[in-house]
């Protein structure tokens, strides 16, 4: 297993979060609080609305907190900046520029030199899988081919944090398999803090170095799951009895939420 740099990358700090609704008040986060490490890949799992993609928002600075605070480097986040790239599954492309274009885009808001943004762009056009479609426009690309697209914009731009909101929810099968083993190879070449929320209890285990559960509404941090697997994963190490171990002991947990949501 990838040794888990210590230093504190992440500070989540019992961070509660009530929306205001036609029906009154709805808590959607309850006291989560949180250290993740430099360089550590944790994924969430959980029932739908049990506040994941909220706790996201909330790192990436695109909601405030009710009460609590999320800290990064020890600096209490407030509001968006660079240092913090977001993928969404919505791609959230520019449909008027290239993939190139696309991919520079946060370059060129740090006033990085042309040629040097053109540069980093390429690189990650191709650490992605897409040299060649430097200048097809997302209406030419598949789901996939826009989604690699979205995670090379967000290296290039060279964040702190990559959080990345069920980024591979709406593809298929085979392309899902094709950008896990790709987002796998990039984060272990460029040892960035990853925060991915997922609803696939496979994909968060081949991923992950720390699965953290949440409960059903209000969201709570119910069980955090270390993943003792060791890197590189490939696809067969679905098939690793320990894997098999964890799926079944993750899901469980989740399960549990997810009927608790029903009732």
């Amino acid at each position: 297993m990838r040794e888990i740099n210590q230093r504190i990358k992440l500070k989540i700090d019992n961070v509660y979060k009530e929306y205001e609704g036609r029906n009154g008040k709805t808590v959607a986060l309850n006291g989560v609080s949180l250290d993740i490490a430099e360089n550590e890949f944790i994924c969430v799992v959980g029932p739908s609305g049990c506040g994941k993609s909220t706790l996201l928002n909330i790192i990436a600075g695109l909601l405030e907190p009710t009460d609590g605070a999320a800290y990064l480097d020890g600096r209490k986040i407030e509001g968006t900046d660079s240092e913090r790239g977001v993928v969404f599954q919505q791609y959230a492309l520019f449909p008027w520029r290239t993939v190139i274009r696309n991919v520079m885009f946060g370059l060129e808001m740090k006033k990085t030199p042309r040629a040097e943004a053109e540069g980093i762009a390429k690189k990650y056009i191709k650490a992605v899988g897409l040299e060649g479609f430097e200048n097809a426009y997302p209406k030419e690309l598949s789901g996939g081919m826009k989604q690699r697209v979205a995670i090379a914009r967000a290296y290039a731009a060279n964040p702190e944090v990559l959080l990345l909101d069920e980024p591979f929810g709406a593809l298929d099968a085979q392309t899902r398999v094709q950008l896990q083993t790709e987002l796998l190879n990039t984060w272990q070449q460029e040892k960035k803090t990853c925060f991915f929320i997922t609803h696939d209890v496979d994909e968060a285990i081949l991923l992950a170095q720390r699965v953290i559960i949440m409960s059903a509404r209000p969201g709570r941090i119910k069980k955090i799951v270390p993943i003792d697997i060791p890197y590189p994963r490939t696809q067969e190490t679905k098939s690793n009895p320990r894997f098999l171990e964890l799926k079944a002991e993750i899901w469980n947990e989740v399960y549990q939420e997810f009927l608790a949501v029903r009732k």
